[in-house]
């Protein structure tokens, strides 16, 4: 893992205006990190403390209202073009076609980059293979699980081969079996690929289980807490951690603001 920063927030702030004309409110609140290359960093937090917010700065969707953000040197908002392909997005729902089968859903990303149409097509297959999914190629959506479905979804991000992974609460509509399962691969293929990802959940197991490192938001989103984590972090320590967490998010203060 690289030590320079890969992604960095500097003093971040983003406001939106009320929906009832009053004014605006504060969802992100100078805030500032860094990600190393490499690294996977699990955000946590209760619902509409900013944490969707940033991930919409980080890619690019929306811009800061002040305070900047540097993806890979770049301006991910002003040069939205430029991360074509450099950036795979995991959703909470897998999002996928129900018009194309698992490997047309794969390919989507691939075609849209004018990609080799035979390497792309095997470029598909083999990450759905690694995904457990060899066989369901031609198989659509509805036919799928939820876990199967999420498997190609995840197979769509990583065939691009993207720097970065983008990943918005996308275990949380699973059963806990299912979702610990991919958590597993998903860790697995992130840190055997050697890319870097920031992942969005609001379950402590899963940070813990996920993250070399988390970071904790209160509202307006800004670090309340960061603790990094290692595969030599023991069962007390993991405890200890959760303890802090668990205690960090009970004395979050209650803001009237819709939800981001």
């Amino acid at each position: 893992m690289s030590t320079d920063p890969f992604i960095r927030f500097r003093d971040v702030s983003k406001e939106f205006p009320r929906p009832d004309g009053s004014g605006t409110f504060l969802a992100v609140d100078r805030l500032s990190f860094e990600i190393a290359r490499g690294e996977i960093v699990a955000v946590l937090g209760k619902t509409g403390c900013g944490k969707s917010t940033m991930f919409n700065l980080l890619a690019g969707l929306i811009e800061p209202t002040s305070g900047m953000v540097d993806v890979t040197g770049h301006d991910p908002f002003r040069e939205f073009a430029y991360f074509r392909g450099k950036i795979g997005i995991v959703f909470q729902n897998d999002r996928l076609m129900p018009w194309r089968s698992a490997l047309d859903n794969v390919l989507l990303g691939l075609q849209i980059l004018d990609a080799d149409k035979m390497e792309a097509e095997a470029t598909a297959r083999g990450w759905l293979t690694r995904l457990g999914l060899a066989g369901h190629e031609s198989d659509y959506p509805h036919a799928l699980s939820g876990g199967m479905r999420q498997r190609v979804s995840i197979a769509r991000a990583f065939a691009v081969e993207p720097e970065i992974l983008l990943c918005d609460e996308p275990f949380s509509s699973l059963d806990e079996m299912t979702a610990r399962d991919l958590r597993s691969e998903f860790t697995r293929l992130v840190k055997q690929n050697g890319k870097t990802a920031v992942f969005i959940t609001h379950h402590i197991n899963e940070a813990l289980e996920i993250g070399d490192r988390v970071m904790v938001f209160h509202r307006p989103a800004r670090i309340a807490y960061e603790a990094r984590m290692d595969q030599t972090s023991g069962e007390a320590e993991r405890r200890n951690v959760q303890d802090r967490i668990l205690e960090v998010l009970s004395l979050e203060r209650s803001v009237d603001a819709p939800q981001v």
